[in-house]
């Protein structure tokens, strides 16, 4: 709070306006070190805005001709603490808009984001598959795409999204061929199935998985 803001207090029991003499208000302002309900001292047509969203608070109380901050008293803590702001209507009104107004452009920007790294993504996985077409001249381009978007899934924590596969090195882009041979054209699954240790499994497989290799390198 800044040493000029006019304070409103929210009180922790009962008071009663030393002008009207009501004791149902729920808030007053101290002025002459007595209590006064907002009717009285003319603060009655604000609205309250909690805290909590600082965007909406800053606009409403800048578009607000007169604005109050609300505070408590904490026991716990032995001081007071805001709890909102008074506003105008209006000026609560045009700062809500002009929050929705942003959350529309952030959706906006959210879902451009989001359409640019799909676009990354692709873009990504056609030239994976390109490389491996290189490195493995007989293997199938329909295999060769299964590869690259299997191993390039953004946030999959494949070998195609590390450093190395992201720079698409040739041990990077072997090792993604070589997972997907594994998997697919060796009985490895199973051998893990049947409770087979993976450093064993993958001994197991390693002659299958070089043959593969070879013949989609194809002549040397």
């Amino acid at each position: 709070m800044k040493a000029d803001d006019l304070l409103v207090i929210s009180p922790t029991k009962a008071f009663t306006c030393a002008d009207c003499g009501t004791t149902e208000a729920e808030l007053m302002r101290l002025e002459d070190d007595a209590p006064h309900c907002l009717e009285c001292v003319d603060l009655d047509h604000l609205v309250f805005l909690p805290s909590g969203n600082t965007a909406l608070t800053r606009r409403a109380r800048k578009a607000s001709t007169l604005s109050a901050v609300v505070v408590r008293w904490s026991r716990a803590r032995k001081r007071y603490e805001r709890q909102g702001v008074l506003v105008e209507p209006p000026a609560l009104e045009l700062a809500e808009e002009q929050c929705l107004a942003d959350e529309d452009v952030r959706a906006r920007q959210r879902e451009r984001a989001r359409g640019k790294r799909e676009v990354e993504d692709v873009s990504f996985q056609q030239r994976m598959a390109a490389e491996i077409a290189r490195l493995f001249p007989n293997c199938s381009a329909d295999r060769a795409e299964e590869i690259a978007k299997h191993a390039g899934t953004r946030s999959s924590g494949r070998v195609g999204r590390s450093a190395a596969g992201r720079a698409l090195e040739e041990s990077a882009v072997t090792l993604a061929v070589v997972a997907s041979i594994r998997h697919l054209d060796t009985p490895y699954d199973e051998l893990l199935m049947a409770g087979v240790p993976r450093a064993e499994a993958r001994q197991r497989i390693r002659a299958q998985v070089d043959e593969v290799l070879d013949q989609w390198r194809g002549p040397h």
